[in-house]
């Protein structure tokens, strides 16, 4: 297994880079193209029309900062809260637990980004090279007797 154990950065780049992708893919148009169908689409939803550009701004800034690696962590959250609200508003998760097929891909992308926010952007990241994110601390912690 500690083969497996050294392709952990590749994984997490690739997990990085895939749901980067998705999100500007669905970010962009809100922010630079359908505009004003996100913004009737969130209002059939019950949620005010601005909300549209909210998530479009989100989805793309964040789907940016996962595929470099930068400020990983923080956009894996705001993502994963972002579709949080979207399986309980938009797919009824609650209302309907067994109606998988209508939230199985939100679910997805909530449950990848929030793996993310908690493991971090990994070795092949900005987050990495500025940061030094996920070393381990040279220093030992003294023990207050």
């Amino acid at each position: 297994m500690k083969f497996l154990e050294n392709l952990k950065p590749l994984g997490l780049l690739l997990l990085r880079v895939a749901l980067g992708v998705i999100f500007i893919y669905h970010g962009y148009p809100k922010l630079f193209g359908h505009t004003r169908e996100a913004m009737e689409s969130f209002a059939r939803m019950g949620f005010p029309g601005y909300f549209a550009y909210i998530s479009g701004v989100i989805e793309f800034f964040c789907g940016c900062m996962l595929i470099a690696g930068l400020f990983a962590r923080i956009a894996g959250l705001l993502l994963s809260m972002e579709m949080g609200v979207g399986l309980w508003a938009a797919h009824h998760i609650v209302a309907n637990p067994m109606g998988v097929p209508n939230y199985e891909f939100p679910l997805m992308l909530a449950t990848a980004a929030f793996a993310l926010a908690t493991t971090g952007a990994g070795l092949i990241s900005f987050d990495q090279a500025l940061f030094r994110e996920g070393r381990s601390s040279p220093r030992k912690l003294k023990s207050k007797d």
